[in-house]
């Protein structure tokens, strides 16, 4: 099993990379920068969706609603990538 494992560690790093770079990419091409910005501040800084909203003063709400259509458009556009 441990062999396995390790001789298919080099499939899967291709794969993680690809999807990387087409993760990139989509961020900067299909989301708004509003959704950016909420995303990097909920994956990159760790924040919590009540805190993003103190942090840029809206409503928990919109903050979550954000998140969510961000979420759709990156996983519609890398489902055409991968």
């Amino acid at each position: 099993m441990t062999v396995w494992l390790l001789e298919g560690t080099g499939d899967n790093d291709l794969q993680l990379e690809r999807l990387r770079r087409n993760l990139r990419r989509a961020k900067e091409q299909e989301l708004t920068p509003c959704q950016q910005q909420v995303l990097e501040l909920r994956y990159e800084r760790n924040m919590s969706v009540t805190q993003i909203a103190h942090h840029l003063g809206v409503n928990v709400s919109t903050v979550s609603r954000t998140l969510r259509r961000a979420q759709e458009r990156l996983q519609r556009y890398l489902q055409y990538t991968l």
